[in-house]
């Protein structure tokens, strides 16, 4: 079992930045990859960026690439999330969720269905 809690959302300007963090509780933090998702109302989670066991591996949408960055810190069991220049079409809630990973440098945009474990989520807004 693994508990997940996100924290770090909240308001901000269109081109500004937020940090969104995800600490895991519960299990060995290194044995699973990690994800982050975003939903909005009356759409399913859209798959935000993952990143491998290691930490080496990581991957992302089109719509995120370049603006936003995955990463995680084994000694604090803890994902984060770094969103730049965000954008109108961004708010949403941000959920983090894992997976568990045989291969520690591997990671490919796997579906929600995949992951095992879930965050509560946190919303993040943005004003124009």
């Amino acid at each position: 079992q693994v508990q997940l809690v996100e924290s770090g959302g909240g308001l901000v300007q269109a081109g500004g930045s937020l940090r969104l963090s995800c600490v895991a509780s519960g299990s060995n933090f290194n044995r699973y990859a990690m994800g982050w998702f975003r939903q909005v109302p009356g759409k399913g989670r859209e798959f935000v960026a993952a990143i491998s066991r290691s930490g080496v591996s990581t991957v992302y949408p089109d719509a995120v690439k370049g603006r936003f960055t995955i990463s995680r810190d084994g000694a604090k069991n803890t994902v984060y999330l770094q969103m730049t220049s965000l954008k109108p079409e961004d708010p949403a809630v941000y959920y983090c969720a894992a997976r568990r990973s045989v291969s520690g440098g591997v990671v490919i945009d796997w579906p929600p269905e995949d992951y095992a474990y879930w965050g509560q989520g946190t919303q993040v807004t943005v004003s124009s």
